[in-house]
């Protein structure tokens, strides 16, 4: 069907330690599924935060559907993740109680065609953090360039 659609967060990776993956389900409208199979949607600015013990990913961006009409839906609203509750918990506590936070790194369609997003659990990286994996991937491109010639 639709298996193509993988829209990724690259910012995550530089930005974040990522410690913990899950894949969580979103509740979503009928023209959000059409425009992310579409693929125009993006989670570049998306982060997630609990609400009464549920958690809702802010600020991702699905561009209304081209063919929807007046019921097309708000490109940046609070969309609910579907987890289970002892996954909700656990993550929650880890929360309240240490610097982390919750990003998504992958937007996709899985093979039913439902659209599922991998959020992780991730603690910010110091600036020298950010400095070393620039410095690591450039010396990937240089022993790649070496050995390609």
């Amino acid at each position: 069907m639709h298996n193509n659609i993988k829209i990724k967060n690259k910012k995550a990776y530089y930005e974040y330690h990522i410690l913990e993956k899950v894949v969580a389900g979103i509740v979503l409208q009928g023209t959000e599924i059409k425009a992310i199979r579409n693929g125009k949607a993006s989670i570049a600015e998306a982060y997630c935060r609990y609400e009464d013990g549920e958690l809702f990913i802010v600020n991702m961006h699905i561009s209304e559907y081209a063919y929807g009409t007046y019921n097309n839906h708000a490109p940046k609203r609070v969309r609910k993740l579907l987890l289970h509750k002892k996954e909700l918990k656990k993550w929650e506590k880890k929360i309240k109680e240490r610097g982390f936070s919750i990003v998504p790194l992958t937007l996709f369609i899985n093979e039913k065609g439902l659209a599922k997003l991998e959020i992780a659990l991730v603690m910010g990286k110091k600036l020298y953090d950010k400095r070393a994996a620039i410095k690591e991937r450039e010396q990937k491109r240089n022993v790649k360039n070496d050995y390609g010639k």
